[in-house]
């Protein structure tokens, strides 16, 4: 009886603390939108007890808002389900004709997965070293030191546009604009390295990058800014581009100053790197890179790789989810998304993989109208998506058998688990907090077209989330 007695009462005090935090969030949330910053803003705030599902507050939770990254959360949650969190890519290095002495008579095949892990320095199975080792440690031990055909990247089975729909002209050129490819090699990114100049205005020096560009050229209209100012660059290249301009400023003060932008061409990127390692190991390719694309420009058959040589798997999906949510990496969302396609339907493309997406969050009682989206990973600013969606994705989430990996790759900020998401004009946060007192909440906040200091703004969203704890 005295036991029946302590639930009872434990379970009032439950219910007491959640209607207590409530009353609070309200008061709160009416301050912010008194705030300057808040004049024309709009703010979406979801809460529930995680446990019973039972809303603590609800202010706005049907409006569609720009989520920014904290979208991550619905494409990350979604593969774990449809792909698995022991999911791996499978990259085949193989070749056709025939091994005559140490002449490879034919082609040196690579039939791709959509891997966005192969080349990554994340992983010390995937950098870029142990896959280019491998390929020339393979064709040593079969005596080969000289293949007459062509290098051959089979992405056949993957959409040639690598950008979503809805990227900016601003995000593209720049490392977290990657978009996605059947063939992926080092993130897609390369490091631009400058030499600022003393003085603020003085002209800029680009360096080197690393990897090295192929086939583009950068005008580079970059200037020096004040002391301290930090990297105020942007990169404007499309995919496959030839030309494009490096400008904003860097600060004075610094010898060298690095920045990141997504490289506009893989394929070339990567033989570039095979052609180093071939001439390090004495090993001569006669032909050229060529992919599908080009095969079927051309009206040509695409060959096939009749032979096997080996395979490169990557890591298991929950580690990479992890970097996923972890640093927002807006290329594993992308793959992410394609890899779906591909595994439902055998043809890897952005457009059938957010259906999917959506179909199997529809099934789960989320309204396509309260998730309309055109990419996995947030960066489109013309995403549209209710917190009450957010968190009826964390609410799923928290019943399934890979939960532990999903929460622990979510960042832990202001001592909250959540992912952020910050575009222009834009800041959210979602994700899970458990109070003093041992009730647990999930919840969304998204805020959009706020003014002045995105900083600012943190601030006061996580003052009053703190309310929770």
């Amino acid at each position: 009886m005295k036991i029946w007695t302590a639930v009872v009462l434990c379970f009032f005090y439950s219910a007491g603390s959640a209607q207590n935090a409530g009353l609070k969030i309200g008061q709160a949330v009416k301050i912010l939108e008194a705030d300057l910053q808040m004049k024309h803003a709009m703010l979406s705030l979801y809460i529930v007890d995680s446990k019973t599902g039972k809303v603590v507050f609800d202010k706005n939770a049907q409006v569609g808002l720009a989520p920014a990254s904290s979208l991550k959360v619905v494409t990350s949650a979604a593969a774990m389900e449809l792909l698995g969190k022991d999911y791996r890519y499978q990259t085949e290095f193989g070749y056709d004709g025939n091994i005559e002495g140490n002449i490879l008579k034919g082609n040196l095949f690579v039939k791709v997965s959509g891997d966005p892990t192969l080349g990554s320095w994340r992983w010390d199975s995937s950098k870029a070293e142990i896959i280019l080792d491998q390929l020339t440690a393979t064709l040593r031990a079969n005596n080969i030191t000289v293949i007459t055909g062509n290098l051959i990247i089979d992405d056949s089975k993957w959409e040639t546009q690598a950008t979503p729909r809805g990227w900016t002209w601003e995000d593209i050129g720049n490392y977290y604009g990657a978009g996605a490819r059947g063939f992926n090699w080092h993130e897609n990114q390369y490091d631009l390295m400058l030499a600022p100049g003393k003085n603020e205005g003085d002209s800029v020096k680009i360096l080197w990058t690393d990897p090295e560009l192929q086939a583009s050229v950068l005008v580079n209209e970059l200037k020096t800014g004040r002391p301290g100012s930090g990297d105020n660059t942007v990169i404007y290249l499309p995919e496959d581009g030839v030309i494009g301009y490096v400008r904003g400023t860097v600060p004075a003060a610094v010898s060298t100053f690095r920045i990141s932008g997504s490289m506009p061409n893989t394929s070339n990127a990567f033989t570039n790197a095979v052609e180093k390692s071939f001439l390090n190991n004495n090993i001569h390719l006669a032909g050229r890179t060529k992919n599908a694309v080009i095969y079927f420009t051309n009206n040509e058959k695409l060959p096939v790789a009749a032979n096997h040589f080996f395979s490169v798997h990557s890591p298991p999906l929950d580690s990479i989810n992890y970097w996923f949510l972890q640093k927002s990496v807006n290329l594993f969302g992308e793959a992410f998304v394609k890899t779906i396609a591909f595994e439902k339907t055998g043809y890897g493309s952005a457009d059938s993989g957010i259906s999917i997406i959506k179909e199997f969050w529809k099934e789960r009682g989320i309204e396509s109208s309260a998730l309309k989206i055109t990419d996995g990973s947030g960066l489109s600013p013309a995403n549209r998506v209710t917190t009450h969606t957010l968190v009826t994705v964390m609410q799923y989430a928290r019943k399934q058998s890979w939960f532990a990996s999903f929460y622990n790759a979510l960042p832990l900020q202001n001592g909250i688990k959540m992912k952020s998401g910050y575009i222009g004009g834009v800041r959210s946060y979602t994700g899970y907090i458990k109070s003093r007192s041992g009730t647990a909440y999930t919840f969304s906040f998204i805020i959009n077209n706020f003014d002045g200091s995105p900083g600012a703004v943190r601030e006061k969203m996580w003052k009053l989330l703190d309310i929770l704890k």
